[in-house]
């Protein structure tokens, strides 16, 4: 990931300085726009640094914090206000904007040319996205090879300024379509690099798969963020988003894995609004017992009697026990949710809870029960 943050550390940039919004300035950006009119956001891009001497505002104030606003609006990555003749400085409303959303505004000198910034940046995003293909190798073989090439990667890490001693962890998001709109990609790296150092990421299939450092002292939990992304445009609500535990970088695989797993619980089962596989609960110790055969026979011992009968005579009391332990025994709620009478309910218990043999209000039967579930889960 190209961030702000990259891109002024070069030395030709040192006289433009950040003035506000500092804590934005691991947002990506992925091009340079140089725009003077509020009007023309239509052919704005997400990720693009916005760049504006001020010279059609007339030195209305009101003007130019609009313009902040709509940059913003759009998923800039930031602004540069070329200070001078139009813009004598920075109004307090823009700062404190800026801070309150953080949203990096910069402040360039009148002596620096506004093209020598755009030929700068242009050169520097076009030698990164070079970098970028390179490293994308380096994630596809941290994730993709039975055993990874040692040296490679470390050699690689250090590149991106990361050490090959360090925990990493992998987080995915998945979107219904194989192309995900640039739009969306921009809203997912600025709301997880919140939380994430984002070092490389890959585009496979519906995934798009980040290789990150979590960022020590943030404590905020990915399904707010999540939940921030989605809350942006509606086609985004069905943006999903897994993390896996943090490994060393050479274990990276099974944070992968961890990730994807968290991702089909979530499909499963939205209502449980889970994001990270530390979350899990339950299912971790699940699939912390290493015989499966331990796994299969307590599932066969709760489940499979109930399967068998359902098989043999067409019946759904598999699914309707599902339900039934969901909504916690509640006869009302499960009788809306399948569409049939509250007695079908009470028939349906008692027919499986003799199939069984067992009570299903008692709280050890149900338990059991619930655990079978989620073995059923992670098995499918």
């Amino acid at each position: 990931m190209i961030t702000l943050k990259h891109l002024f550390m070069l030395p030709e940039l040192s006289t433009i300085k950040p003035v506000a919004g500092e804590a934005g300035m691991s947002r990506t950006i992925s091009g340079v726009n140089v725009m003077e009119s509020d009007c023309l956001f239509d052919f704005f891009k997400a990720g693009e640094l916005l760049v504006t001497t001020g010279i059609n505002m007339d030195h209305d104030e009101e003007k130019l914090i609009t313009m902040v606003k709509k940059t913003y609006d759009h998923q800039a990555s930031g602004v540069i206000l070329n200070v001078g003749p139009y813009i004598p400085s920075i109004p307090n409303e823009v700062m404190d904007f800026a801070n309150s959303h953080r949203f990096p505004i910069f402040s360039m000198p009148w002596s620096y040319r506004v093209a020598d910034f755009v030929k700068i940046t242009v050169q520097f995003l076009a030698a990164a996205e070079q970098n970028q293909s390179r490293f994308r190798d380096l994630l596809s073989e941290l994730l993709f090879q039975s055993v990874p090439d040692r040296a490679y990667v470390t050699a690689e890490l250090e590149q991106i300024g990361a050490q090959a001693d360090q925990s990493f962890s992998i987080v995915v998001c998945s979107y219904d379509s194989d192309q995900l709109p640039v739009s969306l990609v921009y809203g997912i790296e600025m709301e997880l690099s919140r939380k994430y150092r984002l070092l490389q990421s890959m585009h496979r299939e519906n995934q798009l798969i980040y290789l990150t450092v979590q960022i020590r002292g943030s404590d905020l939990p990915l399904m707010k963020l999540t939940e921030a992304i989605r809350a942006k445009k509606t086609e985004w609500r069905n943006l999903s988003i897994g993390s896996g535990s943090e490994y060393p970088v050479m274990e990276a695989q099974r944070s992968y894995q961890e990730a994807l797993t968290v991702l089909r619980l979530a499909k499963r089962h939205p209502y449980l609004k889970i994001c990270e596989f530390n979350d899990l609960g339950a299912y971790r110790i699940i699939m912390d017992v290493r015989d499966p055969r331990i796994i299969e026979r307590f599932y066969q011992k709760y489940l499979g009697q109930l399967y068998r009968y359902d098989q043999l005579h067409e019946t759904d009391f598999v699914p309707f026990l599902r339900v039934f332990l969901e909504e916690d025994g509640r006869t009302a709620t499960i009788a809306h949710k399948k569409f049939i009478h509250r007695n079908t309910v009470l028939y349906k218990v008692k027919k499986i809870e003799a199939i069984l043999g067992a009570d299903l209000g008692h709280p050890f039967v149900k338990t059991n029960l619930q655990l079978a579930f989620m073995i059923e889960d992670l098995m499918r």
